[in-house]
């Protein structure tokens, strides 16, 4: 018999979190003690005050129908006040939020929304892998943004091609970023806007991590002038309140962007289960909740564990100012997916090889 697979899937580069769960499974059946630093996924669990809102709300007889639609209008608000609150932005509740089962889904739906087959999507690398899965299924195009140290892991605006510039319809950034733990500045996301203004491109800025920093506060996108006629920003419960397995998040900002994804949402899925909603809500409304603050505490201590650790052992690795990753140069003569088989074989430590994010 024929393969049942389509030639898009043949087209999506090896997902490399699958090969290191072979490794890890294959470790631990050797009776080996692991210590499982490689997917991003929170080992602590969700906030007692969020999970006390979802056991109230799983018992309302209004949350078991189809959660059609944008999101609850209560989600909505809560999204809105949020932003007031947090970055200074006002947000039209009903035209400029959607409710998602989680960023991962917004981003890896919305090239279907807004690119033709053949047009161009500007993705960063290194990157989260999903920017180019979702490009391939909805048949576009990548162009590859570097993100190289010298330029603080930031996209170079000036050294993409004319040509490209033409074609391109749609451009991620990440920020505070995946996997290299960098944080832009407002003066950059500037400098994006007017870049996309120029050309007719929107911008998805996927703002996963956004909550999950250790000094200053990143920026959103939506706080320059302007911003909301060429960009999105996506943003995640999953990190920031330790709901990874909730699925829930939402897009923010162009309307038209918005109202696109939503048509395609509204014919493949039926909407945030109406309790996870009711429990989303008590989390951002409480961002600052003592159980939220300890998670960051642990994450800084951890990180500065790992970051003195690894300098000790004479890695050079700088300390980052966001998210809970540490993006550090392989020794000498050794690749990344060289590396991390000999770190998990010699200390049982599990690590993502920075080759499964793109070109590095």
């Amino acid at each position: 018999m024929g393969s049942y697979r389509s030639e898009r899937l043949g087209l999506l580069p090896p997902y490399l979190f699958v090969e290191i769960d072979r490794k890890k499974s294959e470790a631990i059946e050797a009776g080996r003690d692991i210590i499982d630093l490689g997917v991003g996924d929170p080992d602590q669990p969700t906030p007692a005050f969020i999970i006390e809102k979802m056991a109230e709300a799983i018992r309302d007889p209004a949350n078991h129908t189809y959660a059609l639609g944008i999101g609850k209008p209560a989600f909505r608000s809560a999204v809105c006040a949020f932003f007031q609150q947090r970055y200074g932005v006002e947000i039209d509740a009903d035209r400029e939020i959607l409710a998602l089962l989680g960023s991962k889904e917004g981003i890896g739906h919305l090239p279907t929304a807004v690119i033709n087959p053949g047009d161009v999507v500007l993705v960063p690398s290194p990157g989260y892998p999903v920017y180019t899965s979702g490009t391939i299924f909805a048949g576009g195009e990548t162009h590859i943004m570097p993100l190289c140290e010298d330029h603080g892991w930031l996209p170079i605006f000036e050294d993409i091609p004319a040509d490209i510039c033409r074609k391109a319809r749609l451009m991620f950034l990440n920020y505070p970023n995946n996997p290299t733990a960098a944080v832009a500045d407002l003066e950059f996301f500037e400098r994006a806007v007017a870049f996309a203004r120029k050309h007719e491109i929107l911008i998805a800025q996927d703002a996963a991590y956004g909550e999950l920093y250790y000094e200053k506060p990143p920026p959103s996108i939506l706080q320059v002038e302007g911003a909301r006629d060429v960009a999105i920003e996506l943003h995640s419960f999953s990190k920031t309140f330790n709901m990874t397995g909730w699925r829930v998040g939402f897009a923010v900002g162009n309307a038209d962007a918005i109202s696109a994804l939503a048509a395609v949402k509204s014919n493949l899925d039926s909407g945030v289960f109406g309790a996870v909603q009711s429990a989303a809500i008590e989390a951002i409304t409480h961002t600052d909740h003592v159980a939220v603050r300890a998670m960051i505490d642990l994450y800084r201590q951890r990180r500065d564990i790992i970051v003195d650790g690894l300098r000790a052992a004479g890695w050079s690795v700088p300390s980052p100012a966001a998210t809970f990753y540490v993006w550090a140069r392989c020794p000498s003569g050794h690749d990344s997916m060289a590396t991390a088989a000999r770190i998990l074989d010699e200390v049982g430590v599990v690590v993502i090889p920075g080759v499964g994010f793109g070109e590095v």
